[in-house]
């Protein structure tokens, strides 16, 4: 391999892929029946759908959107359609980070060649791995301003991180995490804090020298917090959680293409961010969410130690020219609403103390998915 071509796209559309949980009705466990979906969807929708790691997990993707109203509407039409087809195969689709009381043991991996090659690699470990996120994609207009956007951002997924966790129990435990599923993603050996990248040619060598030698395959064997997706012309932001509720997957949308907006538009030199430092406001995201400290590594948000919130609250006051140049002041509005009410941890312990049962809470926040 030598060159790696990306794909130009039309600067900052977007393209949104949710990873549901296919539950069901009875137990409320999951239930490996993915393929029985598959066919229940209609040709239309089809190629907006895709099998997942386990086969107790659904992908539902967009096509390319324009704005984040696009998104709204592409995933309204193709998740009904699949929540539909869920329903006529007796089970139904869930979001949260991670099923709160499955078993790891019981999950069937995906009849795939990469998935299955994945996981003989990982054994025990793959095994723990049920958990399921939201990515999205951002469009660039060119490879370099795709580097320069990962490797700014990362000093921000922290604050996304917090945003969306929604992952505090694990085989029926607390974990004490609000996102547990950050911490099962870490035990991989290819996942987590991406590398700083600098020029496109650093990228390009990087893949040549991982798959020379052996270690992986193609460049989705790289299962970064944030990547570039050369083959589709974007940037790739993997941190988050599955929300537990529709509109705060459209805050997040909305807030990660005004950040790499910003970052675009400002063209600010990006120097590596120290390591230990990115560890540390990561690890505050998952265990304390909202809660936890952040340190800005670039001085974006005041150069000192600040909560997690208060961050947020900042970044939004940054963006807010961005989002009115774009039109997503209404959507970025949203994050102002999780801010309030709380992540989908804090609603999951919630629903757990007053109901009592994991059951009570999975049917209260199914309930409550569309808003």
């Amino acid at each position: 391999m030598g060159a790696i071509d990306f794909v130009q796209s039309e600067p900052f559309t977007l393209g949104v892929e949710l990873e549901f949980q296919i539950l069901d009705p009875n137990s409320l466990d999951l239930v490996p029946r993915a393929g029985h979906l598959f066919d229940q969807v209609p040709s239309p929708e089809r190629d907006k759908i895709a099998y997942e790691f386990l086969q107790s997990i659904f992908e539902v993707q967009t096509g390319i959107c324009s704005s984040v109203a696009e998104v709204e509407e592409d995933l309204r039409q193709t998740a009904r359609v699949v929540e539909e087809a869920a329903y006529a195969c007796g089970c139904f689709l869930f979001a949260s980070g991670i099923h709160p009381f499955a078993r790891p043991e019981a999950q069937l991996v995906t009849d795939n060649e990469r998935y299955l090659r994945i996981m003989d690699e990982l054994q025990f470990v793959g095994r723990q791995f049920i958990s399921q996120g939201l990515h999205v994609h951002v469009g660039m207009a060119d490879k370099q301003s795709a580097i320069h956007v990962c490797d700014a951002i990362q000093g921000y997924l922290p604050l996304l991180l917090g945003l969306s966790a929604s992952s505090p129990y694990f085989k029926g435990e607390d974990t004490g995490f609000q996102s547990y599923r950050t911490k099962l993603f870490e035990a991989l050996p290819l996942a987590g804090i991406a590398d700083f990248l600098g020029s496109w040619q650093a990228y390009e060598q990087k893949i040549l020298m991982l798959q020379q030698s052996g270690i992986i395959k193609e460049f989705r064997d790289l299962w970064w917090d944030v990547r570039p997706s050369p083959y589709l012309g974007t940037v790739e932001v993997r941190i988050c959680d599955m929300p537990s509720s529709f509109n705060d997957i459209l805050a997040l949308t909305a807030i990660i293409q005004a950040l790499a907006v910003h970052i675009v538009e400002k063209q600010r030199p990006q120097e590596p961010i120290d390591y230990q430092l990115l560890r540390y406001n990561k690890w505050q995201a998952a265990r304390h969410g909202l809660e936890g400290r952040f340190f800005d590594p670039s001085d974006l948000l005041g150069h000192e130690q600040q909560s997690v919130r208060g961050a947020v609250e900042r970044l939004l006051n940054v963006l807010e020219p961005t989002m009115d140049m774009i039109g997503s002041a209404e959507w970025c509005e949203g994050i102002r609403n999780i801010l309030q009410k709380g992540s989908g941890t804090d609603r999951q312990r919630h629903f757990v103390a007053e109901y009592e049962t994991f059951k009570n809470m999975i049917l209260k926040l199914h309930k409550e998915f569309w808003g």
